[in-house]
């Protein structure tokens, strides 16, 4: 489970400036320490829910038991706004081992020298990792070509569905493309007076995960061309998603009529979330939704599937948006080699992953933990893990100033689906200049 995506790429960002300039260390100058001496190191981490908090710690009782010379402090709850002024100051009290949700701003980790280049780890462990890891996931762990993060579980999304209520209208599967989508959520959509009984599908850029950058892998489609230059405006893809998007918001009572329903739903992480609550029928979600679907006692059959895909693209269904939690090593680190053993244990170690993905039902991240028979999860999770394996599964590309051309182009979102850009390719054109100012100021 994670905190609202929306909320920790906009902390992520607010806090980003300064991370920039926090730490300038290289892996070679810090990891001069005896990985086999008697240490104490300190893990940093998000997790903040008795479950996770102790699946955390049952893998580092795991690892300590293996690697009786080094004893992990942990601290959990830590965003990256504490991250960050952890590893401006430095110190001994600081960060070794350190980890994010926020897999949109590697990009900045990266290049700023936030997080350690971990190459010489790598090498020195000989780890193959094209051999360990799924190609996306090690595409949003790096920028250009410079490696500073592993991943460490995936999230993966998809369609949520009420069983129920597709069988009351008369719907036998759930849609596998766009306008089967627009089909479905108004068959569901059931009128109350100016608002809804029920609500087939939220598409508001405002909605609970129904964000930009969730919609787009159901497009084939590239942030940026091959001179790193914003390709929104060039890539047909964009205006596609903005047109779709615009349609399904009108054709299911417009934008105001949505947003008024909207402010009606409880909170996306309690047990009122409107698809636990039947105000939705279908919901863009990541793999945790369905174990808090089931903890807040639905009353009616879960079904999950990938998200639809576009019409002309119907042949890659099955693909989705995958993200997941990354862990690197402080640059103010004395104790990197005593860090890096951690970093990879966590990481790589399959008894490590499977477990860890058990406990916090999350996408384990390797592909050996993928295939293993010791994972624990509903026949339903299963959608899920096929979704993280899937060729044509992606990623936001990563960028210099990190997720700060996706908020960019959210912001673009809001005003298009509210009617107040008329202009779909003038308004791309004008995001996609912002977006280039922005990373070359950051450059």
């Amino acid at each position: 489970m994670r905190t609202s995506r929306l909320t920790t790429t906009a902390v992520a960002v607010a806090a980003i400036s300064v991370l920039a300039t926090a730490c300038t260390g290289s892996s070679e100058a810090g990891a001069s320490d005896d990985p086999n001496a008697k240490t104490t190191i300190n893990f940093w981490h998000g997790w903040s829910a008795p479950a996770e908090v102790k699946a955390v710690q049952d893998n580092i009782d795991r690892f300590e038991k293996a690697h009786p010379n080094i004893t992990v402090k942990v601290s959990g709850n830590i965003n990256d706004d504490k991250l960050n002024q952890a590893l401006r100051a430095g110190g001994s009290d600081g960060p070794d081992v350190v980890s994010s949700f926020t897999t949109a701003n590697v990009g900045k980790f990266c290049s700023s020298g936030a997080f350690t280049d971990l190459k010489p780890f790598i090498e020195k462990s000989k780890l193959d990792l094209e051999k360990t890891f799924p190609k996306v996931l090690l595409d949003y762990t790096q920028f250009e070509g410079k490696r500073c993060a592993l991943p460490l579980l995936t999230d993966a999304y998809g369609l949520y569905y009420n069983k129920d209520a597709f069988e009351k209208a008369g719907i036998t599967a759930p849609p596998k493309t766009m306008s089967e989508l627009t089909e479905v959520a108004k068959k569901l959509t059931v009128e109350k007076g100016d608002t809804y009984q029920q609500l087939g599908f939220m598409p508001n850029f405002h909605g609970y995960e129904t964000v930009v950058s969730h919609y787009m892998p159901s497009w084939d489609h590239a942030y940026f061309d091959e001179n790193g230059k914003s390709n929104i405006a060039k890539d047909p893809a964009f205006a596609k998603m903005f047109t779709y998007q615009k349609k399904l918001v009108d054709s299911l009572g417009g934008y105001d009529r949505l947003e008024k329903y909207r402010g009606a739903f409880g909170d996306e992480w309690g047990a009122k979330h409107p698809f636990h609550t039947g105000q939705v029928a279908m919901q863009l979600d990541g793999e945790w939704r369905l174990g808090m679907a089931e903890d807040a006692g639905v009353d009616f059959e879960v079904g999950v599937a990938p998200m639809p895909v576009a019409d002309d693209e119907a042949d890659s269904y099955g693909k989705g948006y995958l993200s997941g939690t990354i862990v690197g090593i402080a640059p103010a680190s004395k104790k990197q080699n005593a860090a890096w053993e951690l970093v990879k244990f966590m990481t790589t170690d399959t008894e490590a992953v499977v477990n860890f993905s058990n406990g916090i039902r999350n996408v384990p991240s390797t592909l050996e933990a993928l295939k293993s028979p010791d994972l624990k999860f509903d026949p339903r999770f299963r959608t899920f893990l096929d979704i993280a394996q899937h060729p044509k599964s992606s990623t936001s590309d990563g960028a210099v100033n990190g997720a700060t051309y996706q908020l960019t182009l959210q912001d673009f979102g809001y005003q298009y689906e509210k009617g107040a850009v008329k202009d779909l390719q003038a308004g791309l054109e004008k995001t996609a200049q912002q977006i280039d100012t922005d990373i070359a100021k950051a450059k």
